[in-house]
Parts: C-alpha cells; structure tokens; sequence
C-alpha cells in the first residue's frame, strides 16, 4: 500500500505572478499586500529580506564602509567649502592674530602736526574758518605697492576741507620718513600713526582690513583728551565729494548716507522714509544691528565720551561695534544729503569685474515713496546698476538685525 504523505499546514508557497484579483479571505495581511503587486514573489522561507548582513565580519565590513564614505564626504565638503569661501579666511586670520597677542596695540606717535599752513581754503582765509567744528579724519593704511598713490589722490582732496586734522595709522613696523614727508606736503594739521603688529601679522602676509586702525584713532583720541569734533573714518581707496564734510560737519550726534560699490548691490546706506531712516540697505544676513558701511556715518566725539575712556575695542572685526556701544536708535540718526537721496562717498577700489550690478527692483518703487526710487534712477544712468522687476536675487533690508523684503517696507 502507497504511503501517503501527510499535508503541511502553513501559507502556500507562491512562486508566480499573481493577479489582482485574489481571495482576501484565504490569505493572510503579509500575501495580501504582496498579491496587490504581480511583480512580486514571495517565500516564506525567504520572508526575511534585510540587507543588513547576517554574519558578524560582512556586518564589521558594513560598518567600515559607512564611515569610510563619510570620510570622504567630509574631506570633499572641506575642500569645497575652502574653494567657495575663501574669503571668510581674513576673519579666522584675525582669530588667529587675536590668541596670537594681536589684540594689544603697540603703535606709537611718529609725528603730529596741529598748524594749518594754507593761507586760502575755498577762497577764504583759514581765518575765517575758524567757528567751524574739527573734522577727524581716521584713515589705515598699508604698505602696499599702491599707498603712495592712493595717500596723494586723497590728501589733494582734503587740502580743500577747512578744519580738518587727518589721523594716519600705517601698518608699517617703522616709521616711514617718505610717508612723513608726504603729509608735510599737503600743509594740512595731521597726526602719523606706526602700528606695531605681531610678527606673524607680516609674516602670514596678512593684509588688515582696516578694522584695526580704529583702536589706535580712539586711543590717539582718549590721550590728548579731544572729546569735541567729528569723527569719521575715511579708507585711502575711497573717492569723496566736498560736499560730504560739509554735511557731515553739522552732525550732533550720529550721521548716515549711502555709499556706492561697496557690495552687490551696488550701494549701501539707510532707507529714508518721510526723513527718517526706516532700515539699511544690505546683502548680508549675518544679524548686523547697523548694517552700514564704515565710510558711511560720522559720529560726534561729544556723544561718545563713555567709549573713549572703555579701553580696548573686543569684537572689532565687526564693521558695526562703535555704533553697538552707544545708546543709538534709528529716531536719532541723521540722514545726511538730500535725505540720503545725493551720492557723496564711493568705494573706488579695483573690482575684479567691471560689468554693471545687476539688480531685481520692482519699478513701481522707483518714486518718491522713499530715497531708493532717486538713488537707482541716478546709479542707472551713471551705468553702474540694470535694473530688473523680476531677474536676480531680491534687494534685502535690514531693521533691528533682521532682513527683510524691500516691498514689506514700501509697499
């Protein structure tokens, strides 16, 4: 007699193509959903389908593999992040110069000047110049190849500003008797800084940005206890119209106005509404309480007492540390030139591209709901900006350390 032999009880095994039409009653949820596609087989000796390897070494190989691939996402994302900001290399540079001592000053007098020798400013005698408030002018410089030219463009240009007293501070170890005798040759009152630096400032060749002169300006400043006057701090590759010390003479406490080719979009300075400064122009998104160029405002010594006698200046890397310190807010602040609507300050360092900025300005905002409307009108016409109302990336103000659209603000 044949044996037969006994049926197995369990699911079924599928080994075909299924139809979509199967009898739910009969299956279990797991054969249900598989059913649902035919594409799908499925075992029940092989239900198990991890990819995670069942033995300990191809486990022990997995495991190696993951952190070798991170590895080498992290040393691509290193290089590139080295490659695309390259520039943020100056500010670890001065994290470096910091721990490194950077941050004592060591500058000493080379000479000082407090007599006028022009005999006619303006076609007036100095004499009659003299109710006027000082302007000090603080100026960094370095010993580049283009110092010389650039101290000769801007003392003829200070040679026509009545009470004036230009504050130098070069970067330079030593005393520079050419530098010495050039500010001797435009007869104006002046003051020669030589800022001693770490060796490792000149060693890393390591170019300042101009945020450590203001230190030495200040302590110049604090130590032949001027406390009345202007301040206001003007780079050697600047290009500035007269008509900007006259404006910035009458300040009382803090003033503003915009200065072209500075960043990307062509101009930085205040946004002005019905005469008062509602926010700044800027790129940047980086917090910055006053988002405002350093050739931007002038401060008034007198509203500043408390900062000259502080001591040092932490922090000043960032453009904006002198305004942080005092008790400033937007209501005080004096938009100088035609309400900020004049161009009086420019940037005119070498760019690297010469075509024109290329900005997204709605042209409904090109009125007289605000300053921007006269500004872009004249930086279109002098060529320097195109403008588009719907290409390229959107003008950004800042107001109280925020960014925000330009049509929150205007519209």
């Amino acid at each position: 007699m044949a044996f037969k032999r006994k049926k197995k009880i369990g699911r079924p095994k599928i080994t075909r193509r299924r139809s979509n039409m199967v009898n739910t009653d009969y299956m279990g949820s797991d054969v249900y959903y598989h059913s649902l596609n035919p594409r799908l087989t499925w075992h029940v000796k092989g239900a198990d389908r991890s990819p995670w390897p069942k033995t300990v070494i191809g486990r022990r190989s997995s495991v190696g593999i993951m952190i070798l691939i991170v590895l080498i996402l992290c040393v691509c994302w290193w290089l590139i992040a080295g490659c695309l900001f390259y520039v943020r290399s100056d500010f670890v540079k001065h994290e470096d110069k910091k721990k490194n001592g950077f941050k004592k000053m060591n500058f000493k007098v080379c000479e000082e000047s407090f007599q006028d020798k022009r005999s006619y400013i303006q076609d007036k005698r100095r004499e009659d110049w003299n109710d006027l408030p000082m302007i000090y002018f603080s100026t960094s410089t370095y010993p580049w190849a283009d110092q010389m030219p650039k101290l000769l463009k801007l003392g003829y240009t200070l040679q026509h500003v009545p009470r004036l007293h230009w504050m130098v501070t070069d970067f330079n170890p030593t005393c520079n008797e050419y530098l010495s005798a050039l500010l001797h040759k435009f007869h104006i009152p002046f003051t020669y800084l030589s800022n001693r630096l770490p060796d490792v400032f000149y060693n890393a060749k390591f170019e300042p940005q101009g945020f450590e002169d203001k230190e030495a300006g200040i302590k110049w400043l604090r130590s032949r206890n001027i406390t009345t006057g202007i301040l206001y701090f003007g780079n050697d590759d600047n290009t500035y119209d007269l008509k900007l010390f006259q404006e910035i003479r009458s300040t009382s406490l803090v003033s503003m106005f915009p200065v072209v080719l500075t960043n990307q979009n062509g101009i930085s300075g205040p946004l002005v509404r019905e005469g008062k400064i509602v926010g700044f122009l800027t790129p940047r998104e980086d917090g910055r309480r006053w988002p405002v160029d350093m050739a931007g405002y002038a401060l008034n010594l007198s509203y500043m007492p408390k900062y000259l006698n502080a001591g040092n200046m932490p922090d000043y890397e960032e453009e904006d540390y002198l305004l942080r310190c005092l008790p400033l807010n937007m209501d005080i602040i004096e938009p100088k030139g035609n309400n900020c609507t004049e161009i009086l300050a420019w940037h005119t360092r070498v760019r690297r591209h010469r075509d024109s900025f290329l900005i997204r300005f709605d042209y409904e905002y090109l009125d007289n709901r605000s300053n921007l409307g006269s500004l872009f009108k004249s930086l279109y016409q002098m060529g320097i900006v195109e403008l588009s109302d719907h290409e390229r990336k959107q003008i950004m103000v800042g107001q109280n350390g925020e960014p925000i659209p330009l049509s929150y603000l205007l519209a």
